[in-house]
């Protein structure tokens, strides 16, 4: 391959239908398990498709089947009855019409987060298998470089679900780490690679322990990132990737924690792969870090060098110079291109247009070109 492979995070723009009948269920609403599922195998098929008609070399299932990349594991563990409380975000305390704003899009406002109030245990392991099904299907059809599928990190959930039963932190993230397992391996199992989100890891600085020191912070890092290779001490680290952001909002992310007070922590954890904010204004500059900072033996760069929150459809050339930049310092066969972040991260979630989405992934594939 003389060129570098383009990918993205994960999640897509999900058909208005779906859209209609994921916010259906999350309200109650009666729906037809079955009917669900065929459409569900029928979106995924599109998704795909259209991934590769923009050029993606390595596709994912865009997430058709969840109504959020962290939410989703309420349908699929045992011990998440209660509710948790919302989170306050930092950098949004100063700026009140703003962060109602963000808080009134269509996707946060109606989504549910649940509290564990009980032991956590496997509910439903079918779930992983029927999407590992679908998109294993999708991909009979089409010639890819590789494909992926995401799930939330142990970090992740406890961030979002309060823990109103574990005694500690560390037995509450240990418990999801046991019961996640099986959802990581599944992934594997099924010849897919596993992409494990990571948003603890940068967002959970200003969201969950903003008023914690650095390096009681990094402390709470290191516990995800330990729950985290507990989990996955089955897979081999080759056949994963994690993503690294700070929250796929609009926001003004001055609280964000610089990607350097985290790195060294970021690479203690298994994937070999490390996707990562690198395209938006608060991170951009922060390519220049792997001047100073050696990449691992066996670790891998995907940097966004697209935007997730914006409907500028970025110039090839400016696609190719951000992926020079990371290429230059760590050499070419050590880069893949990406998003910064999801476009479909909740259901009904609507920062970019889902026809701008698609052009901006076929910029990225004609700036990889360039580079």
């Amino acid at each position: 391959m003389s060129r570098v492979l383009t990918t993205h995070v994960g999640s897509l723009p999900r058909p208005d239908d779906l859209i209609r009948t994921m916010f259906a269920k999350q309200e109650g609403v009666p729906v037809d398990p079955i009917a669900l599922e065929a459409r569900t195998r029928q979106a995924v098929a599109e998704v795909v498709r259209k991934q590769v008609e923009a050029g993606v070399d390595v596709v994912s299932d865009g997430e058709m089947s969840k109504p959020s990349y962290v939410t989703y594991i309420s349908d699929r563990l045992e011990g998440f009855g209660g509710t948790s409380q919302p989170l306050t975000y930092a950098d949004l305390v100063d700026f009140p019409n703003l962060q109602r704003k963000v808080f009134g899009d269509p996707g946060r406002s109606r989504r549910r987060t649940p509290a564990c109030d009980g032991p956590i245990s496997v509910r439903d392991p079918g779930a992983v298998v029927a999407d590992t099904a679908h998109l294993a299907a999708a991909l009979r059809d089409v010639e890819v470089e590789g494909a992926f599928m995401n799930a939330a990190s142990p970090g992740v959930i406890a961030l979002f679900f309060r823990n109103d039963h574990y005694a500690t932190r560390e037995e509450y993230v240990y418990a999801i780490a046991d019961a996640m397992r099986v959802e990581y391996e599944a992934i594997a199992a099924a010849g897919l690679m596993l992409q494990i989100d990571c948003p603890d890891l940068g967002m959970g600085r200003h969201i969950q322990f903003a008023d914690r020191s650095l390096e009681q912070f990094r402390d709470e890092a290191r516990l995800n990132v330990e729950a985290l290779n507990h989990a996955t001490a089955n897979i081999a680290p080759e056949r994963m990737r994690m993503h690294v952001c700070w929250g796929n909002y609009e926001g003004p992310h001055h609280c964000d924690v610089p990607f350097a007070d985290i790195v060294d922590l970021v690479f203690q954890a298994r994937p070999h792969a490390i996707a990562f904010e690198a395209a938006n204004p608060r991170h951009a500059h922060e390519w220049k870090l792997f001047e100073d900072v050696a990449l691992p033996d066996g670790k891998v760069l995907i940097p966004g060098v697209i935007e997730s929150k914006s409907n500028f459809i970025e110039h090839p050339e400016l696609i190719a110079q951000r992926i020079r930049r990371y290429t230059d310092l760590v050499g070419r066969e050590r880069v893949q291109a990406g998003s910064d972040c999801g476009y479909g991260t909740w259901v009904g979630q609507a920062a970019v247009d889902p026809d701008v989405v698609w052009a901006k992934l076929a910029a990225l594939r004609e700036g990889a070109e360039l580079a």
